[in-house]
């Protein structure tokens, strides 16, 4: 498998003069952990959780002790200042941002992740930004091929989750970016959260109704936030 094959590929963004306290809104809507920076469509920067530990409406921007004072420049203290004070994505984002084209593998992406201690990494194709892969993507990946007899992935499977990604994209029911999708073999897994269960049914018949899909796998689950009353009586899982 490749990027391609399990990145997200509805990803939420904001630009450099995004407010902080819409960004983090943003997040929690999404219920992501990072959100990219785009600016006039170009990739700029990554806002994660760890960009806003600290912060001065918080009360977590300590200040350093003495020692750190006289090890850290002044450029550099400012610059933690900004970071902790910036009213905006462009004053809070982390700069330097690694990625991976398409292509890469999802070895390659479990390297990157373990050696950078990251959660995801944005994907490219040249300069644009087409998709992110997350821990939970690459986790997803591994279910989905460590199911009985499944094969390596072809075009037909890409061509199935290119075809349900765009079918789900152009229903006003689906929310982007809530729904990951592997394909092995002609076998839909979805993951993820689906609000309610006429929508995960939706989701289901859509990846049904695809020519060349030989079963569909629903791994999906109702938000862990949703109230007892409110839940969704979801299909459980047999027993292994």
């Amino acid at each position: 498998m490749q990027a391609r094959d399990i990145m997200t590929p509805d990803v939420i963004c904001v630009a450099p003069a995004t407010p902080v306290a819409e960004v983090v809104r943003t997040m929690l809507e999404h219920r992501i952990s990072a959100v990219p920076v785009l600016d006039d469509g170009l990739l700029v920067g990554i806002i994660s959780e760890g960009d806003l530990l600290r912060r001065v409406e918080t009360g977590t921007d300590a200040p350093p002790s003495r020692w750190l004072e006289l090890l850290h420049s002044g450029d550099a203290r400012a610059s933690d200042y900004v970071k902790t004070h910036g009213r905006h994505a462009a004053e809070v984002m982390t700069r330097a941002v690694i990625t991976v084209g398409e292509d890469a593998s999802v070895a390659q992406i479990a390297r990157i992740l373990a050696a950078h201690r990251f959660r995801r990494v944005p994907v490219m194709r040249g300069e644009r930004l087409v998709g992110i892969v997350s821990r939970t993507n690459l986790m997803q990946a591994l279910a989905s091929r460590m199911a009985p007899a499944a094969e390596p992935v072809t075009l037909d499977d890409r061509r199935i989750r290119d075809s349900l990604l765009a079918e789900v994209g152009r229903q006003n029911w689906a929310a982007p970016g809530d729904v990951s999708v592997t394909v092995s073999d002609g076998v839909v897994h979805l993951w993820g959260t689906v609000n309610s269960e006429a929508r995960r049914q939706a989701l289901v018949v859509t990846a049904e109704n695809l020519p060349g899909v030989r079963s569909v796998e629903d791994h999906t689950r109702p938000p862990a936030v949703m109230d007892p009353i409110d839940r969704p009586n979801w299909p459980q899982p047999a027993a292994p």
